[in-house]
C-alpha cells in the first residue's frame, strides 16, 4: 500500500513541477533551489523520505481505521495531510525561504492535490 502511494506521488509530482510554467517559477528563484542537474545525485534521499513518510501515512490510516477505509475516508484523510503539509511545507517556507507567493500558490495546489489523490489511494488499497 506503500509503494502505491509512493509511485502516485512521485507521478502527480512529476506532472505538476515537470510543467512549464512550473519550472519556469522555480528558476526565478536559483539561489534558493537546485537546478534538475544538481538535484539528481540527491534525489534518491528525497525518493527515501517520501517513502518513509508513506509507511508512516498508512500505520495512520490502519491505526484509524482498523477495518479499512472507504474512498470517502481516503479523501477525508487526505485532505487533513494537505492541511498538514500547506502549513508545515508551504506556508512555513514561503517564509524562511525568499520565494514569491505565485511559486507559493502552485507549490499549495500542487501538494495539495497530491496528498488528497495519495490519501485516497491508501485507503483504496488498504482493506484492514
Amino acid at each position: 500500500m506503500s509503494t502505491d502511494a509512493f509511485a502516485t506521488y512521485f507521478i502527480l509530482g512529476g506532472a505538476f513541477f515537470a510543467n512549464p510554467a512550473m519550472r519556469a517559477e522555480f528558476a526565478r528563484f536559483s539561489t534558493v533551489y537546485r537546478t534538475h542537474e544538481s538535484m539528481k545525485p540527491v534525489m534518491p534521499l528525497g525518493m527515501l523520505g517520501m517513502l518513509l513518510s508513506m509507511f508512516a501515512l498508512a500505520a495512520l490510516v490502519a491505526m484509524i481505521h482498523p477495518a479499512g477505509a472507504g474512498v470517502v475516508a481516503g479523501v477525508q484523510f487526505g485532505l487533513l495531510i494537505a492541511l498538514y503539509a500547506l502549513g508545515s511545507f508551504v506556508l512555513h517556507n514561503h517564509v524562511n525561504l525568499n520565494i514569491g507567493g505565485r511559486l507559493t500558490a502552485l507549490q499549495g495546489i500542487a501538494y495539495s492535490v497530491q496528498w488528497v489523490v495519495v490519501g485516497m489511494v491508501i485507503s483504496l488499497v488498504y482493506r484492514g
